[in-house]
């Protein structure tokens, strides 16, 4: 496997990217990051680029991929509806058939979450928007597609946040991990979750959408 990665900067892509780098399946892995994610390994290479809405001064670099482990996404909490659908929708999208183009054998694989409304015709704003989201990525001619909707996402390996208050309440998110990781259809984790991405891009999974169950299971 070949593997790009977006979004290694934030809590699951940090997690991702520990699995690949470790995984023997993995031969080399290219981060596309705003900021340096301050990792080096003989497999990593890394290609700081600003505007991801325009992708064409790198495509040299995208060419010759087998796999994208797409784990870059905002919070709505506090934002428009017009911005968050640019940053999910458009933005994911966009990227996707970047890649789509310049490697047409590609599985593409995408972190979504538990929740994510499907009809795209919910109350929930956040949850239309990943719903379209992801249906407008399983119409795209990919090899495979796979979308993830982990529910809660425990830290494994000290993984941080970009969202200050998630940070904050750590502590408290371990002791809920612990009483709640026995309902499997809840929760999971960086790890497993890392492997799960791994797994279904490199054997493929009987389900497109994969929630907290599915990837637990998958692993």
């Amino acid at each position: 496997m070949k593997v790009i990665l977006f979004g290694s900067t934030g809590m699951v892509g940090q997690g991702v990217l520990k699995e690949c780098l470790k995984d023997p399946l993995v031969e080399k892995v290219l981060v596309v990051n705003r900021q340096t994610c301050g990792v080096t390994h003989p497999k990593l290479k890394e290609v700081i680029h600003l505007n991801f809405f325009d992708l064409s001064p790198i495509t040299k670099d995208l060419a010759g991929y087998t796999t994208c482990l797409f784990c870059l996404g905002v919070s709505s909490a506090g934002m428009k509806e017009a911005d968050y659908f640019r940053l999910t929708y458009e933005l994911t999208t966009y990227v996707a058939s970047v890649l789509l183009k310049l490697n047409s054998d590609m599985t593409f694989c995408y972190i979504s979450g538990a929740g994510t409304d499907s009809s795209e015709k919910g109350n929930t704003m956040w949850a239309r928007i990943k719903g379209k989201t992801e249906n407008e990525l399983l119409k795209m001619p990919f090899k495979s597609a796979y979308m993830f909707r982990p529910g809660f996402i425990q830290p494994m390996g000290g993984e941080k946040s970009k969202t200050k208050l998630y940070n904050l309440l750590i502590p408290v998110f371990k002791l809920l991990y612990f009483f709640l990781k026995h309902f499997e259809g809840f929760t999971t984790n960086t790890e497993v979750l890392g492997k799960a991405m791994i797994k279904a891009a490199s054997t493929g999974y009987d389900k497109k959408i994969l929630e907290s169950r599915d990837i637990n299971s998958i692993v």
